[in-house]
């Protein structure tokens, strides 16, 4: 019988621990989102996303929430790109950051960028929840990419992504 109730208690012990993990630090989310890009700017002047090609990107990462203002974030986020009826996953982007987490469901990233096209540079990106459910949040972003190098001029960007955090 003692073997019994040991063997109940560090069940439940376990269970609890668990239970209460879902309201400590630190604590792993996800998140699926798409973003369509305005366009960018360089020294050769402004590009449309809707212009002669149309780019549409599927970020998606995982958090690591270490308290309620701080995280890390890591992203990938595959673009495909449509011209002359031709899509194709132009790049894909490493794009790891630190999450500064503010009242109101209010979130600035701080990214580093690492694309496969060759280009390299920052994106900060300012997020807002807009929805927040039991299981699930929604939420809108305004990243403005930094991008640099491949022998291209330095641009800088902006667009609106949309996504879901879980």
């Amino acid at each position: 019988m003692k073997k019994i109730i040991a063997l109940l208690t560090i069940f439940i012990t376990a269970f609890n621990r668990n239970a209460n993990a879902q309201q400590t630090y630190p604590r792993i989310t996800g998140y699926f989102s798409v973003f369509n890009s305005v366009g960018s700017l360089n020294r050769n002047g402004f590009t449309s996303n809707f212009s002669d090609a149309y780019t549409v990107v599927f970020p998606f990462g995982m958090n690591i929430l270490k308290s309620d203002r701080f995280g890390i974030s890591f992203e990938l986020a595959p673009a495909i790109r449509t011209e002359n009826n031709i899509a194709k996953v132009s790049s894909v982007n490493f794009h790891p950051g630190a999450m500064f987490r503010f009242k109101h469901g209010f979130t600035f990233i701080g990214r580093m960028a690492f694309e496969t096209s060759g280009r390299f540079g920052v994106t900060p990106v300012f997020n807002q929840v807009i929805k927040k459910g039991k299981d699930a949040s929604m939420f809108i972003s305004v990243p403005f990419p930094v991008r640099f190098g491949n022998n291209l001029p330095t641009s800088i960007g902006t667009g609106l992504q949309v996504g879901v955090s879980f």
